[in-house]
């Protein structure tokens, strides 16, 4: 296997580039690098550049809106409004080109934090449990990046392993200076590296959280990294090891699901990090002193803010009225129309707005049952989906379905799960399907219905900029520059 262990030209540019960004959470304390001639060398200095590694990962252009957003508007959940801001209308009617300006971004912050995380782990002070930890947490946020791009600029696992990826990054500008021009890895070769940091990480990282560090759901802990590591398998196809990293987290997190749907309410409502192992494992701050205003995720679902990326009927369809899921989606109106509203992210009026979700236990308890499905163990991918869905809702008689049903069945309880979370086109990718993003007539902005398995547009174009900057990136098929 050769990994190519170089930086993206255009990545290394957004170094130069990013102290002019317009992004606002560039611009706050703490910074989001500690400089060549400020190198990491202390403790404390990792922990500044670890809190900023995180700062980048809150941007609207990744998982404070796009990287999340598109998960659900590019899949069957969600539809943009026909009165609407003209954001991200390219991506609502699939009309992105390389040229696209959140496409480009995508990419772009993706490997800005690649580079942060490179200048952690590649930090030279001495160790103890804090650098370690740190450390950790490094390798951790560079294989969620490393995931995000390779599901979005290329083709699943499951579909073509040998497939073009993403270039591979492991060595800080520092280290490796410049301008240096790599190829693709493979899809297979960036889920090598991917799951080799996150067993690096959970490796490295003591039991408990050292004294330096704040104890919450802001940051990734060992059971997060693990949690992370179960995705990523299930993504691969490994069905054998996504159960056991699942599992692990099962067995030994100590994470729990709301046990009423009044603390249930309480959980989406709350805009503070948790720190009882209630439901989130990782999740993104959105404070009050650093959130994305006007251009964050939640405002472009909640009823208080645009309020414009609305849940499309069939998607509203699915739950049952006893779910206390189908209470985070509002009925409502917008003109003359009746729609419904996105409400798990209800606190737009609060400067301090509503944690990012990027990893919860109900996500981990369904990639097991999932797991055990693709294993043909009924019995344990039964006692998993029903372990979820009787929670969400009290009225649900537990499951009893043939092999083919059940996975089925799960890919459901998915969808009703993890909807508005960022998902649900990765489940559609991996599992290499095509579906039907519902026409919701004049209430909607310009529909593209049908996305087929063999749709180019299933993968996001490589930035154009990227391509001018280093010839040896390849452009995905059905894209011209």
């Amino acid at each position: 296997m050769k990994i190519k262990n170089k930086y993206t030209a255009l990545a290394l540019a957004i170094l130069m580039t990013a102290s002019s960004c317009s992004d606002s959470f560039l611009d706050e304390s703490p910074t989001t690098a500690i400089s060549v001639e400020h190198a990491i060398k202390t403790d404390g200095d990792m922990m500044e550049a670890t809190a900023g590694m995180y700062r980048v990962l809150q941007g609207y252009y990744l998982f404070g809106r796009n990287a999340t957003v598109f998960g659900d508007m590019l899949a069957d959940n969600v539809y943009l409004s026909s009165s609407n801001s003209n954001r991200l209308i390219p991506h609502n009617n699939f009309t992105f080109v390389a040229g696209n300006a959140e496409t480009r971004m995508l990419w772009q912050q993706a490997y800005y934090a690649i580079l942060q995380a490179n200048r952690i782990i590649g930090s030279e002070i001495a160790e103890n449990d804090n650098v370690k930890y740190l450390k950790g947490e490094a390798y951790a946020v560079r294989a969620l990046c490393y995931l995000n791009l390779v599901n979005w600029f290329a083709t699943p696992h499951t579909v073509n392993p040998s497939a073009p990826g993403v270039p591979v990054v492991t060595v800080s500008t520092d280290i490796a200076g410049p301008l240096v021009l790599p190829a693709r890895s493979t899809v297979a070769e960036v889920y090598a590296q991917i799951l080799s940091d996150l067993q690096t990480a959970f490796a490295l990282m003591p039991g408990t959280t050292p004294s330096i560090h704040i104890n919450n759901t802001n940051f990734l802990s060992r059971y997060a990294v693990k949690a992370l590591e179960a995705r990523a398998q299930l993504y691969k196809g490994d069905y054998q090891k996504a159960k056991d990293a699942a599992l692990e987290v099962v067995q030994n997190g100590g994470y729990t699901l709301s046990p009423t749907k009044a603390d249930f309410s309480a959980y989406w409502a709350a805009t503070t990090p948790r720190t009882d192992k209630l439901e989130t494992l990782f999740e993104l701050n959105n404070s009050a002193t650093a959130n994305n205003g006007v251009e964050g995720m939640d405002w472009m679902y909640a009823k208080g803010g645009l309020g414009e990326l609305l849940v499309t009927d069939d998607t509203y369809a699915i739950y049952s009225a006893t779910d206390m899921r189908r209470d985070l989606i509002l009925d409502g109106t917008r003109g003359n129309n009746q729609v419904y509203y996105v409400n798990k992210y209800q606190n737009t009026a609060n400067t301090d707005r509503d944690e990012i979700k990027m990893i919860r236990y109900a996500e981990v308890i369904l990639t097991l049952a999932e797991s055990y499905a693709r294993l043909a163990d009924n019995a344990n991918a039964l006692k998993y989906l029903n372990m979820l869905a009787q929670n969400r809702d009290p009225e649900q008689k537990a499951y009893a379905l043939s092999a083919d049903e059940l996975i089925n069945t799960i890919l459901l309880e998915r969808r009703k799960e993890l909807a508005f979370e960022g998902l649900r086109f990765f489940d559609l990718t991996r599992t290499n399907v095509s579906y039907t993003r519902q026409n919701m007539g004049a209430k909607a902005a310009a529909i593209y219905p049908s996305v087929t398995t063999t749709d180019f547009r299933r993968l996001q174009p490589i930035p154009e900029l990227e391509i001018a900057a280093n010839p040896n990136v390849g452009q995905n098929p059905g894209y011209s520059n």
